[in-house]
């Protein structure tokens, strides 16, 4: 599979062409759901007139973000979206969340993703966000932590505030590798799950980031809620071609979580600062740079906060809001518009799912499928089928008029 896809994306990248056409991605983060009690998923349950009537007139399947029964966290998901065989192009989640921050990275260095958390007696992390402190407040806890603590044995760090409960840091020293598991139980009211190396390289980062979290409890001890913190996607700078250097496309991030503009930087993406992430705001931001791009990603995050709280009206109300803003983004004619989600979060099981994800194709050169709504079970039934995500690209390149003929 592997050298499949490396050898798809070698052939795409000799059939590119420019083209004055305009293709929209909108990412609607952790979109697709399970069934309730009453049989429906968030997507169906949700009133989404606006893109109904886009799976009706056009081409609908499902996306499998990685492989059949592996789920994907986020950034495989988006690097399968881009293009990018997440099997082949592994990225750890760190160098996301610092590169979105703004961060200075550079080889050699380790990443990792923090998250405030409240720990409770014998170590028992009680909520790891931290109850979701709000981002003014997590500032305030970065900045003490950053002028506590500089440096462990030689290691110096650098810290980079995130939204809500998140934060980045930049370990930069000698002998560091980022082959370290993750310090965080990925559950709550379990004991703390230390750092631990993955190979004997990893000894040392593991020991410093232990030592870090011990550091930072002493430091937040009094908070009543974000009285610690986790660290998890330990990663260095990878090696990963870009966007328009592969495909021959201008494009532009439009993101408002720093690990979202983390990953787009790393594929080559512009990507713009300190925008709102709602719906409406998003659009607004892409009409005003339509003429400059020709590519653009649209990702909208809170339907995957939601999922993750288990809270399913919160999440049909962000993709009603998503489905407003559907005749705005219509109006600027794009010729290729591309909806779907990074991987599923149903609000069933507070977390992300190995389901697939729906898609929704609408070009000038679509078979339409006639499908009934934009839900998962009428998209399982559309004409695109199960197709690998890392695929989609060079389907929106063809829909788009960007891909020479292959062979004679």
């Amino acid at each position: 599979m592997a050298a499949l896809s490396i050898k798809r994306m070698e052939v795409l990248k000799s059939l590119a062409v420019e083209a004055p056409t305009k293709i929209v991605m909108l990412v609607i983060d952790g979109l697709g759901g399970l069934p309730d009690k009453d049989g429906m998923t968030e997507l169906e349950r949700a009133v989404t007139p606006n893109l109904d009537k886009m799976a009706l007139e056009g081409e609908t399947g499902l996306l499998e973000m990685v492989d059949v029964g592996l789920t994907p966290g986020s950034g495989p998901g988006h690097l399968a979206l881009f293009g990018y065989d997440p099997l082949e192009f592994p990225v750890g989640r760190g160098i996301l969340e610092a590169l979105g921050t703004g961060a200075t990275v550079s080889k050699g260095d380790v990443c990792a993703r923090g998250n405030f958390a409240t720990w409770g007696q014998r170590d028992v992390i009680v909520d790891r966000r931290a109850g979701r402190i709000e981002t003014e407040k997590s500032r305030e806890l970065v900045r003490r932590l950053s002028e506590a603590i500089t440096e462990i044995e030689g290691v110096k760090i650098n810290y980079y505030p995130g939204m809500e409960h998140r934060f980045s840091l930049v370990f930069s020293g000698e002998g560091l590798c980022d082959c370290v598991s993750d310090a965080d139980p990925q559950r709550e009211g379990s004991p703390m799950k230390w750092a631990e190396a993955i190979s004997p390289e990893g000894a040392k980062m593991a020991y410093i980031a232990n030592k870090f979290i011990q550091e930072a409890r002493k430091v937040l001890r009094d908070e009543p809620k974000a009285n610690g913190c986790l660290l998890r996607g330990f990663s260095g700078v990878p090696d990963i071609p870009h966007l328009s250097e592969l495909y021959k496309i201008k494009p532009l991030a439009l993101a408002a979580y720093p690990m979202y503009k983390g990953l787009a930087s790393l594929v080559g993406m512009d990507v713009l600062d300190d925008i709102e992430g709602s719906p409406a705001k998003l659009i607004e931001e892409l009409q005003a740079r339509w003429d400059a791009y020709d590519f653009f990603y649209v990702h909208v995050k809170h339907t995957d906060s939601r999922g993750e709280d288990g809270d399913v009206a919160g999440k049909v109300k962000v993709i009603e809001e998503v489905d407003k803003v559907i005749p705005s983004l219509m109006e600027l004619s794009p010729d290729v518009l591309v909806v779907t989600g990074d991987h599923s979060t149903p609000a069933k099981m507070k977390g992300h799912s190995w389901h697939p994800s729906p898609i929704a194709l609408l070009s000038s050169y679509v078979r339409p499928d006639g499908s009934s709504n934009f839900g998962e079970r009428a998209c399982a039934r559309g004409s695109l089928g199960i197709i690998p995500a890392w695929k989609l690209m060079g389907l929106l390149l063809a829909h788009g008029r960007r891909l020479k003929k292959f062979g004679a």
